[in-house]
């Protein structure tokens, strides 16, 4: 069995200026995010790792370096980088629904194929390149412990995916700045949620 204590970064200068999407953005940690990764790291201190993964933007790879206790060899990969959101990024949802309502409406409703932001991606794509990647480390870690930094989206359409939840509905899933999240994955790769959103 499988064991992902899975976290999103720490608020970002965008998160904290209106919650303007970042996406693909490469946008960096304020202080309130640092001391939230910080905060993850004294919850995971005493948990043995077998690996540390992570999103190669800024925010991410700085959140585990911190959450992991500069946990030495940490690895990098593509699969893990938020979403794209297009033309939205840099936005908040407010400016962006007055630009282009239908596209904000298309997304809401079926972000599945839908594009993000118009020229992003969409939900299945999405879901398709994070499920590769956690198939890929259930084969290399059958029973591991790993830590997985990563971002709202990314985090919150694979595990509603595996829950068998609409894409639509990835929204009802929280994931708050540098918060744990823990789930397994046995052998055939069966999903069960343990703990989410954690911040003790």
């Amino acid at each position: 069995m499988l064991h992902v204590y899975l976290l999103r970064h720490g608020e970002t200068f965008w998160n904290a200026d209106g919650n303007r999407y970042c996406g693909a953005t490469d946008i960096g940690l304020t202080e309130k995010g640092l001391e939230q990764a910080h905060l993850a790291a004294t919850l995971l201190k005493d948990i043995a790792f077998d690996a540390v993964y992570t999103s190669p933007l800024q925010r991410a790879h700085h959140t585990a370096t911190i959450a992991s206790g500069n946990y030495p060899g940490i690895v990098v990969d593509q699969r893990l980088i938020e979403a794209s959101f297009g033309e939205w990024e840099g936005k908040t949802r407010a400016e962006f629904i007055v630009e282009n309502p239908a596209l904000w409406d298309a997304w809401a409703h079926e972000p599945d194929y839908a594009r993000a932001g118009g020229t992003g991606e969409t939900a299945v794509e999405i879901v398709t390149r994070v499920d590769d990647f956690f198939n890929d480390i259930l084969q290399k870690h059958p029973d591991g412990t790993v830590l997985v930094v990563a971002h709202n989206a990314v985090n919150r359409f694979y595990m509603a995916w595996k829950l068998g939840m609409p894409l639509k509905n990835y929204r009802q899933i929280v994931q708050e700045n540098s918060s744990v999240t823990l789930f397994s994955l046995d052998p055939q790769g069966e999903f069960s949620l343990l703990k989410l959103n954690c911040r003790s």
